[in-house]
């Protein structure tokens, strides 16, 4: 079997990727790099020129040939040859008539757990999204504790105000639903410590990028202060990065994407590196049905995941695919059709416009750049 073809769509707010080869089999991936697709949309067109000819199956090895390759390798390359590697894994399931998942070690669980996001713009319309979604069967919330323009108030203000968030929250979901915050790294060390132990009371599960993710030392600073576990490593893209943060024992979920961290092949290696530190895999989900697909297969042949963002309101990208995923009370379906079970669909990346990200920045008070 050899690859014959390599194409890219920009669709909506997704680079969908699709790997063609001489035997009809068609292999679908997706890039996670969504702040520079079009940057990544060029770097899979000059990796097109290795590919085609080569046997799609020899997943590893171009693997190691690309990334070893004047070893410069950085988050557009490790991108795009993600999208690449879910793509390749989608034609070897469906060359031996298997979901990706069988070809993992097969299933450690039947169903993968998924997280609703909850949120307001007031205490009151917080409590009411809680509410329903753990009327709709979610188990896992996760709550961005930040109302809007909060960069331009005191330190004092904003922690007071998320400690209010976080507090609603916990009482509409009430004490049997696990509730995170994601913090999106917008504070400052000190603000990151001083506001954990104010949440200390209301019993979270994870504590979610509160500081930038450049300085692992700041992490390993922070996570000596705090008493919540730490989940990051949603902005990292190698196999080498996500070992730091294990030993150093800095997070209790590290949070690595299929999209980014270099596919199937290497998630599947950071998982395994992660789960005789008993840290649990929390994958950061952005995108289409096609990232939904790979990383339900991924989550249920591996023993230390956790939970990953729900999919359930895709709006227009469900079209993207002929079949997205299902969810019901909490979990995603995985789905026993070979490879990675959906197909995207041509026509409709044609017809759906691409949405750009645009540099815009968030400011303090005095006009510094907040985050």
């Amino acid at each position: 079997m050899k690859i014959t073809d390599i194409r890219t769509f920009l669709t909506d707010r997704c680079l969908l990727v699709r790997v063609y080869t001489n035997k009809d089999l068609v292999g679908n991936g997706e890039a996670g790099l969504w702040a520079h697709h079009p940057v990544v949309a060029t770097a899979i067109k000059e990796l097109r020129e290795y590919f085609i000819g080569k046997d799609p199956r020899k997943i590893e090895h171009h693997f190691q040939t690309i990334s070893r390759h004047a070893h410069f390798m950085g988050s557009t390359l490790s991108a795009a040859l993600s999208a690449i590697d879910i793509a390749l894994w989608d034609i070897l399931g469906k060359s031996v008539d298997l979901p990706v998942y069988q070809l993992l070690g097969g299933k450690c669980r039947d169903k993968v757990a998924v997280f609703a996001n909850i949120g307001g713009s007031s205490y009151e319309t917080v409590q009411e999204s809680t509410k329903k979604a753990v009327a709709n069967g979610y188990t896992t919330l996760r709550l961005n504790p930040f109302f809007s323009n909060f960069e331009k108030k005191t330190s004092s203000e904003i922690i007071d105000s998320a400690v209010g968030m976080v507090a609603a929250a916990r009482e509409a979901a009430g004490s049997n639903v696990d509730l995170g915050v994601e913090i999106h790294r917008n504070l400052k060390p000190d603000e990151a410590i001083t506001l954990a132990s104010e949440l200390k009371p209301f019993r979270l599960k994870f504590y979610e990028d509160p500081i930038v993710p450049e300085s692992n030392e700041a992490l390993d600073y922070l996570a000596e202060h705090i008493d919540i576990p730490l989940a990051v490593g949603e902005r990292s893209y190698n196999i080498f990065q996500f070992k730091e943060l294990i030993d150093k024992k800095i997070a209790s979920f590290v949070r690595a994407d299929l999209s980014l961290a270099g596919g199937i092949t290497q998630v599947k290696k950071i998982a395994a590196i992660a789960e005789p530190a008993l840290v649990q895999l929390f994958p950061h989900l952005m995108g289409s049905p096609v990232n939904g697909a790979s990383f339900a297969h991924l989550a249920a042949a591996i023993p230390n995941y956790a939970f990953m963002e729900s999919q359930k309101e895709l709006g227009v990208v469900a079209q993207l695919v002929d079949e997205p995923f299902a969810e019901e009370d909490g979990y995603r379906e995985v789905r026993n059709r070979p490879g990675i079970g959906v197909e995207i669909n041509e026509k409709a990346c044609e017809n759906i416009p691409f949405v750009p990200s645009t540099i815009s920045g968030s400011f303090h008070a005095d006009g510094s750049v907040a985050h």
